[in-house]
């Protein structure tokens, strides 16, 4: 099992601008995502893919190996997010299997990196991917009408304890794990054959606005002092 790593890290975040090198805590975001990565034993490869130099030189200052620079037009707003991927596949075609690991999930460690590829190995899975339990449960959702009534999101009779209700689960974003062959046959990380692995909720936020970095900030630091 021959294990690549990919932190796909573009230079053009909209939300927060140059959102991947931003300092979080006396690292650059990109950076917890690598020391993770470089703390798995099973990972083989750390890559980085990015369109943009200044990127390219802080990933290999923290240990990455940056052999491309990817096209711009795979580092566009509307460019789908399997794009990259496949383009490093492409680029690195001597790897089994590749785990994604996006930078907006500074939070994942390498325990998570180990515990997903030892599910996927055990399970006999071609792809898994990490999730974690909701508390806000989708039967309690509801759309709104033309005249602003509540219509049910589930259209399930109403549940009145939470504790009547099966768990749901979310992509938290920080774990995509697939083999290689399956992956470029599918192309996409989620089918019919990928396994949920789950991981806890304070591990599990993915940045994507100034409200999430601030609320990253604050459970590192909540885990720091404990």
């Amino acid at each position: 099992m021959k294990l690549l790593a990919l932190v796909p890290a573009r230079g053009g975040s909209k939300g927060i601008p140059r959102k991947n090198i931003r300092d979080l805590l006396g690292r650059p975001l990109l950076a917890w995502s690598l020391e993770a990565a470089k703390q798995a034993a099973s990972v083989d490869r750390i890559v980085v893919s990015t369109e943009d130099e200044e990127i390219a030189a802080v990933a290999r200052a923290w240990g990455a190996d940056v052999p491309f620079l990817r096209p711009s037009e795979l580092a566009q707003d509307d460019t789908p997010g399997m794009e990259p991927v496949l383009h490093a596949l492409s680029e690195l075609p001597e790897y089994d299997w590749v785990l994604l690991l996006q930078p907006t999930s500074p939070l994942r460690t390498a325990d998570d990196i180990e515990g997903i590829i030892r599910f996927c190995l055990k399970h006999d899975a071609p792809a898994a991917v990490s999730v974690y339990e909701v508390s806000k449960h989708p039967h309690w959702m509801y759309r709104c009408g033309a005249d602003h009534r509540l219509i049910s999101f589930t259209d399930a009779p109403l549940v009145s304890r939470r504790q009547d209700l099966p768990p749901v689960y979310a992509l938290n974003g920080a774990l995509y794990l697939a083999r290689c062959d399956w992956l470029l046959q599918k192309r996409q990380f989620i089918a019919e054959e990928t396994l949920g692995y789950e991981m806890p909720a304070h591990r599990s936020a993915d940045i994507d606005s100034a409200i999430d970095w601030q609320w990253v900030e604050f459970l590192m630091r909540k885990t720091f002092s404990e």
